[in-house]
């Protein structure tokens, strides 16, 4: 499983958003320069960023992007899906059917079970840190995570 360039920087994006003060707003030149990301591929997240209502764009001499809600309301499970999509999607197998019409498998596919604990798993984490988590400290994200692992169901 790997994570896509579009997800890393466009939550960089939002981390360096949401560092800003109360009301204050960055602009794209200002994000390029400080993640080290190009100006259009800035601009490519942040409108899918604010499209998906986790920031706001403010015009103007003093505009930019601004975080649309509280950081605590922001979950990170939401914005990875927003920016790539999820592990697994319950269209999985229709997309995945090799040469045939239907999976040859889809009866009874333990690989399919494989992927479906795995996306849990992943949810029960991401859906627990939210953007103000994230402005902690890394050792305080270790322990949440820690604590949302521990925190799964057991066989």
């Amino acid at each position: 499983m790997k994570l896509s360039s579009q997800e890393e920087y466009g939550l960089r994006c939002l981390l360096h958003i949401g560092r800003q003060p109360q009301g204050g707003s960055l602009t794209i030149p200002e994000i390029s320069r400080s993640e080290g990301i190009s100006e259009p591929y800035v601009a490519k997240l942040l409108r899918v960023l604010r499209q998906e209502g986790f920031i706001n764009s403010v015009r103007g001499q003093s505009g930019g992007y601004a975080l649309a809600r509280p950081a605590g309301e922001i979950i990170i499970g939401e914005v990875l899906a927003a920016l790539g999509g999820r592990f697994y999607e319950s269209d999985f197998c229709e997309r995945h059917t090799g040469t045939e019409d239907l999976c040859t498998h889809s009866v009874d596919c333990s690989i399919r079970s494989l992927w479906m604990a795995l996306q849990g798993s992943v949810d029960r984490v991401l859906n627990k840190i939210t953007l103000a988590d994230l402005l902690g400290t890394a050792q305080q994200i270790s322990g949440l995570t820690q604590l949302a692992v521990l925190e799964a169901p057991r066989r």
